[in-house]
């Protein structure tokens, strides 16, 4: 059917505030290994890869495999933690619900690719029942995780879709490298973790600064 539209979405930082909470189980996971915690722009820098992988990109560089793992096992622990507690807050941007409800009013077939792992985004779908919205999900434990293309082509290969037929929409560089390398339409938003410069530099085709004129994109891309 060449009239198929698929839309594959990131997750935080995209359709989900988790910017302090990440921040904060970062803090805690380096504190708790004895290591200076990262400020929030180098956090920021690397959320969308996978955790492993950002880890060490934020440790020093003498950290060593042991306690790299480490890290990782307590940057776990502290997010189990930080969802457990009473204050937990993770809101969905304002405007998320609207566009997932426009999308598949329109027919749209839906995708998360996320640098999250499924107990992860689990842990999410508990907090906001956002899960039926989604046709197939793809996390940074099944393959190749950003800016490596697998989730994307993953995700088209599963629903049927071509490059052409679909777009990803992220706030991070690495959602724009795996669009691109995928060879879909990569469309940054500026809400998130990535600054608006940034994601215009890593060739996202568009950056949106609110729902409305991404809304606007996709049915433009819709109609196309």
């Amino acid at each position: 059917m060449t009239d198929l539209r698929l839309a594959i979405w990131d997750v935080d930082g995209t359709l989900v505030d988790s910017r302090a909470v990440i921040q904060a189980c970062m803090e805690a996971a380096f504190r708790q290994s004895g290591l200076p915690p990262p400020d929030y722009d180098a956090t920021r820098r690397v959320i969308g890869i996978s955790l492993h992988e950002a880890c060490a990109i934020l440790a020093p560089p003498d950290i060593g495999p042991a306690r790299l793992e480490t890290l990782v096992t307590n940057y776990k622990n502290a997010f189990t933690l930080q969802r457990a507690a009473p204050g937990h807050h993770e809101p969905l941007y304002e405007g998320a619900l609207e566009i997932l409800d426009h999308l598949r009013s329109e027919g749209w077939l839906l995708a998360i690719a996320t640098g999250k792992s499924h107990r992860g985004l689990d842990g999410l779908f508990a907090k906001h029942a956002i899960k039926s919205y989604f046709d197939t999900v793809w996390c940074a434990d099944d393959g190749p995780g950003k800016p490596n293309p697998f989730m994307v082509e993953q995700a088209m290969r599963t629903l049927g879709c071509g490059p052409a037929q679909s777009l990803m929409i992220g706030d991070a560089i690495h959602d724009v490298a795996m669009a691109r390398a995928a060879g879909v339409r990569a469309l940054g938003v500026s809400w998130g973790f990535g600054q608006a410069d940034e994601l215009a530099q890593a060739g996202a085709h568009e950056v949106h600064h609110d729902f409305r004129t991404l809304t606007d994109s996709l049915r433009a891309f819709e109609a196309a």
